[in-house]
């Protein structure tokens, strides 16, 4: 990947409707090199997928949190995404070092929305207790470009 090819997924990333021709314009190249480089982004993995980026709160999510997950034992990586997954209200979760088995990035309509998802998160076998830290606001988040 060189930096036009970063460049190409920047722009991709701010509007992934973005025409070639457009991009090329950007890039100083032509929509046709655009289309064939995309192609091989999307085929090499780097591009994965085009998504609509929708607001939570829109949606009616207004309230998140994340969440510590500690589990029974010596859950694996597979059975703590089993045993999670399930669960609609958890937007992310990622395995991590420390004490706890996971972090979960947890959203809900309401604060007992969000007290409901945590009680039906800690009713699943394998999990122990859950701490958790409501979101206030929101900085700053910043994609891959």
């Amino acid at each position: 990947m060189d930096d036009t090819d970063r460049k190409i997924v920047a722009l991709l990333r701010t509007d992934a409707r973005r025409s070639f021709q457009d991009i090329g314009g950007h890039v100083s190249l032509s929509a046709p090199a655009v289309k064939r480089r995309v192609d091989k982004l999307q085929s090499e993995g780097v591009i994965r997928s085009y998504a609509a980026v929708v607001d939570p709160a829109a949606m009616g999510w207004h309230t998140h949190a994340v969440v510590a997950l500690y589990c029974e034992g010596r859950m694996s990586a597979a059975e703590v995404r089993k045993a999670i997954e399930p669960h609609d209200e958890v937007e992310s979760a990622y395995t991590v070092a420390g004490e706890a088995s996971a972090i979960l990035h947890v959203r809900a309509a309401d604060t007992q929305h969000l007290e409901e998802a945590l009680e039906r998160l800690r009713d699943t076998p394998g999990v122990r207790r859950t701490h958790t830290q409501v979101v206030l606001s929101t900085l700053f988040e910043r994609p891959v470009a």
